[in-house]
């Protein structure tokens, strides 16, 4: 998709809605608390904008998607254990919360363009199901590379160190697991929603 063909108005309609959706979510509804983990709602937005739009839509809206995240919880402190990332390792943290999204809606958009082709159903499961697994994925790689950075910072040795962060990467575990129950339920069926209204108001 060449950016003459991507940038008409229905296309740029759509991209606000989904990128205005995101910054909602991501601001409003992302971290809901639930037995001391939280429900994260705000990756169903970046699947879609992937599937509807291709890997462009996925690029923007994942990128305003990190680009929030990073002003709200790093930057403004929002979540304590973020901005303490920040002050300890500024250019991972950084690198991390941005470009975890951004790919995610890429790698979204083009596995489904690919698989789209046999089966839009199957398509459309994949590209929700990929979402999570990359953004958790560069996460825990960014966690990985900022814990000798963490450690010094903290003043922590190499034992407690480790302890430290196995603690980290359970929570990190159990978000992931709700992220991806929330995104493989609700993007497909929203994405049926609007295929359905799409066909009752006659478009292909």
């Amino acid at each position: 998709m060449n950016n003459d063909k991507f940038f008409t108005a229905k296309t740029v309609a759509l991209l606000g809605i989904l990128t205005a959706l995101v910054i909602v979510l991501q601001l409003f509804a992302s971290a809901i608390p639930m037995f001391g983990i939280t429900l994260n709602f705000s990756l169903i937005p970046i699947a879609l904008a992937g599937i509807l739009l291709g890997w462009i839509g996925g690029a923007i809206v994942g990128f305003s998607c990190g680009l929030v995240v990073f002003i709200t919880m790093a930057v403004l402190g929002q979540e304590p254990s973020t901005a303490f990332l920040f002050q300890s390792s500024p250019v991972i943290l950084t690198i991390m919360c941005i470009g975890k999204t951004t790919i995610a809606g890429i790698v979204s958009g083009l596995i489904y363009k690919v698989l789209s082709k046999r089966s839009s159903v199957f398509a459309v499961g994949v590209s929700s199901i990929i979402i999570p697994i990359i953004n958790t994925g560069i996460y825990m790689l960014g966690i990985v590379l900022m814990k000798n950075h963490v450690a010094e910072f903290m003043s922590l040795d190499s034992s407690s160190a480790g302890l430290v962060f196995s603690v980290v990467f359970g929570l990190i575990w159990l978000n992931f697991v709700l992220e991806m129950a929330i995104n493989t339920i609700f993007t497909p069926i929203i994405y049926r929603v609007i295929k359905v209204l799409n066909k009752s108001r006659g478009e292909q």
